[in-house]
Order: structure tokens, then C-alpha cells, then sequence
């Protein structure tokens, strides 16, 4: 199954099960509740043992190792019963709908998708993903501000940035794309971020594609970095220098985001 959108690799998805167990100690530390709390706070939703049907997808760039088992592992995680069909593409939706599948999972380069049959909610990763992460930051315990800084104004950065506008954060903006930086302040409202004038922020929220994106002019001690994004967008040395609360994890954040969406 392909999934070039967040640049995975094989790699990325070693020891799934490892990652979401830090995964959900970073969290818990961030805001006093785990993944599932998180998501069923934002969603109003949990799983009451729903059958996800997970269909490798060969368009494209092709099945990405590891992808369509990373899946199973974080459906399973979150308390979902899942199974990955034994045929791809249209014959593998087929059997996944044939073998009593409620939610389907599947995903090209461009897309991938949460859809439950039974209710018809659907869920595109990318937004589901930049909500998550944004709420993860929103709910940051030691927070002294209503000031968060959103870095990458994108397809996950732009519905994280609009859920932050929503919970009345004062949201400040940045991405190099001029374009993007533009709609996002007329349609939000966000305040453009000045790199030449920076300041401090307890809450930062990143999501691009790109390594060591925040400076740490922005940094305050103690602040909490929430990013989907891969690479890490802050270096180790300026995550140590500052104590910064890092929550990064490659996929299972945002799937379960997605698949608490739809429920």
C-alpha cells in the first residue's frame, strides 16, 4: 500500500507497537490522558469493537513494506478488530467488504482513507492528522499563553491551524509557500510570524516535510512541540537544550484520528 503524502518508508514503521507506546507516554505527559482519551474527547466517539478491513493498494508507487501490518497493529492498539485482505486494490475491497468489514482502510499516493460502511463517514488522513496534533498541543498542561505558533500551513498544517482557531487560540503563522501563507491569514485569520522578529511560544505545532524547521529563537523552556511531520522538524541538541515536550510518531496518531472520526 502506497502512502507518499508523509514520505514513509519502510523504516519509519519498524516496531509499531514500540512507537505507540511512546507514542502514548509522550502524549499522557503533554495532556494527562493517552491517544484514545485524547481522541475520544475530541471526537465524542469509541470503538466498540468494529471490524476495519485494511486493503493494500499497488497504484502508483506500489505496496510500501510494512504499511498494510503497521495498519492492522495501530487498528489493533486502539481497540479495533482488523484484518488485512489477502488481495489488493478493487479485489481486495471486495473481500474486505465480503468478510464483514465496517471501516475500510486504504490509501494511494494522494489519499488515504478511513470509510465506515455502515454510517458512510469518511476521513482523509491529512486533515484528520493536522486536527489530532493540534489538539494534542492544545491541551498542553503547563501552557502560560493562548499564543501558538503553527509552522507549515498545508494540507495537515491548514485544518490544524482552523482547529486552533476554533478553540480560541491566538495562532500565529508561517510557511515559506507565500501562497499558502496568504489563504490561511485571510481565511483563519491567523497572525503572519515575523522570522526576523520572533518570539517565544509554550505551544508549537509543525507539519511539513522538512527537518529542523523550528529555530530556536522560538523556543521557551519546557514547550511543547506537537509535528506528524518526517523528518523531526527540531534538531536533538535544541530538543535537549530546552526540555522540549516532543510528540512525533509516524502513523498510528493520525489513524486513529481518522478511525475515531468515523465511528
Amino acid at each position: 500500500m502506497a502512502i507518499k503524502m508523509a514520505l514513509l518508508t519502510p523504516s519509519d514503521l519498524i516496531n509499531i507497537n514500540k512507537q505507540l507506546q511512546e507514542a502514548d507516554s509522550a502524549v499522557r505527559k503533554v495532556t494527562g490522558l493517552d491517544i484514545k482519551d485524547v481522541c475520544k474527547a475530541l471526537y465524542g466517539t469509541s470503538p466498540s469493537s468494529e471490524k476495519v478491513g485494511i486493503v493494500p493498494v499497488t497504484s502508483g508507487n506500489g505496496i510500501i513494506g510494512n504499511f498494510s501490518a503497521s495498519l492492522h497493529a495501530i487498528s489493533q492498539y486502539f481497540g479495533f478488530d482488523s484484518f488485512v485482505t489477502d488481495m489488493p486494490d478493487v479485489s481486495g475491497y471486495y473481500e474486505a467488504v465480503r468478510n464483514g468489514a465496517e471501516v475500510v482502510l486504504m490509501a494511494d499516493d494522494h489519499t488515504y482513507l478511513a470509510h465506515n460502511l455502515k454510517n458512510g463517514k469518511i476521513a482523509n488522513n491529512q486533515p484528520c492528522t493536522g486536527i489530532i496534533y493540534a489538539e494534542i498541543a492544545s491541551r498542553y498542561l503547563k501552557v502560560d499563553s493562548k499564543d501558538v505558533l503553527v509552522v507549515g500551513l498545508g494540507k495537515v498544517g491548514f485544518p490544524g491551524a482552523a482547529h486552533l482557531v476554533q478553540k480560541g487560540f491566538r495562532v500565529y503563522g508561517y510557511d515559506p509557500d507565500e501562497t499558502l501563507l496568504q489563504k490561511t491569514i485571510s481565511s483563519l485569520g491567523v497572525i503572519p510570524f515575523d522570522l526576523e522578529n520572533p518570539k517565544k511560544f509554550s505551544i508549537i505545532f509543525e507539519a511539513t516535510p522538512c527537518a529542523n524547521t523550528i529555530p530556536e529563537a522560538v523556543l521557551s523552556e519546557n514547550c511543547v512541540l506537537s509535528t506528524p511531520g518526517i523528518p523531526c522538524a527540531i534538531s536533538e541538541e535544541l530538543r535537549k537544550k530546552y526540555d522540549v515536550q516532543l510528540v512525533t510518531e509516524p502513523l498510528g496518531i493520525g489513524t486513529a484520528s481518522m478511525l475515531y472520526s468515523v465511528l
